[in-house]
């Protein structure tokens, strides 16, 4: 199943941004088992929604290769706001 992870960094911006994708994303791509990703600047900081083909990629993702690379420098300055739940409806255009 499908697992929605989102993140908001309140007081971020593009740079804090793209150092941290710099910094635990493939080059070019995006991590095994992450099958969307999209971000913006939103009011009062930086908002990041991912998807997972489940659970466990993402869990596996976040506790060994984006929490180890913390502190990034240039990186988010402020703890983040996460939200996660299991999909129960995921719906892509021309599908």
């Amino acid at each position: 199943m499908s697992y929605l992870l989102s993140h908001f960094w309140p007081g971020a911006t593009e740079a804090n941004y793209q150092a941290e994708i710099a910094a635990v994303h493939p080059p070019g791509g995006l991590p095994e088992g992450q099958t969307y990703h999209i971000a913006g600047p939103t009011d009062g900081g930086f908002l990041i929604i991912a998807v997972w083909d489940s659970k466990e990629s993402c869990d596996r993702f976040v506790n060994e290769i984006l929490l180890p690379a913390q502190p990034v420098p240039g990186g988010f300055p402020n703890p983040v706001q996460e939200r996660a739940a299991e999909a129960s409806n995921l719906q892509v255009k021309g599908s």
